[in-house]
C-alpha cells in the first residue's frame, strides 16, 4: 500500500487541488473481469446488471468481493478515465466469445451508469466526460488472439467502441513473439505486420506491454501513429523480461508514445518492492526521455498491488511534488501524455 510520509497541511491542500483539476488517466486496468468473476456490479453494487456467459463459464468463481477499481473507487481517488483492457489468453479456443462477453458486460454497466460513465471512442469524449463530472471508459483487448486472426473482426471490434490492443500476452500470438518467449529472437508474423497496419487505418492504439524486444522494433518501423506500453516498467531499475531497456523507452519518446508505469512488485522490484522504488520508474522515464512521455497504468485487479486500489491516486500526485515537479510536468504524467496520444491515434 502506497504512504507518503511528512506531508504539511499547506503541501495536502495543494496536492488535492492538483489532483481534482488535473486529467488523469489510467492506461490498463483488468477490472472487467474481475468483476464478474465475482459477480460483482461495477458500480459497487451486489450484483451486476448483465448475465452470466463466457467468462463466467471458463473462469473459477470468486468469493472474495475485493476490487481494487470501479467507478465508485474511480471517483474517490480522482481517476478520470480509465482503459479497462480484458485479457484472452487464458479463454482457449474461445478468445473472440470471451472478449464479447465482457464487453457486453460491461456495456450494460455502463448504460445502468450513463450518469456516471461513458465509453470514450474519441479523445473529446473524455475531455467532455471531465467538464461534465462523469468516467470515461476506454475499451481494450490484451491479447490480439481476441480478434481470432480476421481483420474484418477487427473492424467489428472497433464499431464496438474498442480503441486499442495489446499485441500479445507473454506468449506467442498469431501476430508477434511474447516477452516470455522472446529467447527465439523473433517479431512480428506477416498478419502482425498487417494488424498494425489495419490498426493505424482504424485509428486504434497499437500496446507494445508484453511484446518480445524484436517484435517491439518490428511495430515501430511500421507504425505510423504513436504507441503505448500500456504497462510497463524499466529495466534500467529491474530486469524482468515485462520491463523495457533504455534504448527501447527511447524509441517510443521518438515515437511520440507513452509508457504506462505499473504497479505490479515483481516489475518494480523482485526482492523488496516499494512504494518509492515504483516512483523511480515513473522519475527513470522523466530523466531519461523528459515528462512527455511517462504515464501510469496501475494493472489493477491484474497483479498491481503495490498500490492499495484507485481511492489511493493521490498519492502518486503527492510523491511527484515531492520530487520537485512543477504542475506542468505532474499534469503531464497524469494524464494528459495518454490523451495527446489517444487523440493523435484515435481522433
Amino acid at each position: 500500500m502506497a504512504k507518503v510520509k511528512n506531508l504539511t497541511h499547506d503541501h495536502r491542500i495543494m496536492s488535492t487541488s492538483l489532483q481534482q483539476s488535473a486529467l488523469v488517466i489510467d492506461s490498463h486496468n483488468d477490472s472487467i473481469v474481475a468483476h464478474i468473476r465475482r459477480n460483482l456490479s461495477m458500480a459497487g453494487k451486489d450484483k451486476p446488471a448483465g448475465h452470466a456467459g463466457t467468462v463466467r463459464y471458463l473462469r473459477e468463481h470468486l468469493e472474495s468481493s475485493d476490487v481494487q477499481l470501479n467507478f465508485s473507487k474511480m471517483k474517490q481517488g480522482g481517476l478520470d478515465a480509465a482503459f479497462f483492457a480484458v485479457d484472452v489468453t487464458r479463454a482457449w479456443h474461445n478468445h473472440l466469445a470471451y472478449a464479447m462477453d465482457a464487453f457486453g458486460f460491461f456495456h450494460q454497466e455502463v448504460k445502468a451508469n450513463q450518469d456516471t460513465i461513458l465509453i470514450a471512442r474519441c479523445a473529446g469524449d473524455i475531455t467532455e466526460a471531465k467538464e461534465a463530472g462523469k468516467l470515461a471508459a476506454v475499451l481494450v483487448i490484451e491479447n490480439s488472439e481476441g480478434i481470432d486472426r480476421s481483420l474484418n473482426t477487427l473492424h467489428s471490434l472497433y464499431e464496438a467502441g474498442v480503441r486499442s490492443i495489446g499485441i500479445t500476452h507473454n506468449l506467442n500470438t498469431w501476430a508477434s513473439t511474447g516477452n516470455a518467449e522472446e529467447h527465439r529472437n523473433s517479431g512480428l508474423t506477416n498478419f502482425g505486420v498487417d494488424l498494425v497496419k489495419e490498426m493505424n487505418e482504424l485509428g486504434m492504439l497499437v500496446d507494445v506491454s508484453h511484446i518480445s524486444e524484436r517484435g517491439f522494433y518490428d511495430v515501430l518501423d511500421i507504425t505510423a501513429h504513436p504507441i503505448i506500453a500500456s504497462h510497463s516498467n524499466c529495466r534500467a531499475l529491474w530486469e524482468h523480461s515485462r520491463n523495457l531497456r533504455d534504448d527501447q523507452i527511447k524509441a517510443i519518446a521518438e515515437n511520440g508514445g507513452v509508457i504506462g508505469v505499473t504497479f505490479v512488485r515483481n516489475f518494480v522490484d523482485d526482492r523488496n518492492p516499494t512504494f518509492e522504488k515504483l516512483m523511480d520508474h515513473i522519475e527513470h522515464v522523466i530523466q531519461l526521455v523528459g515528462p512527455d512521455h511517462a504515464g501510469i497504468g496501475s494493472d489493477f485487479d491484474g497483479g498491481g498491488d503495490l498500490v492499495s486500489d484507485a481511492t489511493d491516486y493521490p498519492s502518486i500526485t503527492d510523491a511527484l511534488q515531492q520530487r520537485g515537479h512543477s504542475d506542468e510536468v505532474i499534469r503531464k504524467v497524469l494524464g494528459q501524455n495518454h490523451l495527446r496520444i489517444f487523440q493523435a491515434v484515435c481522433g
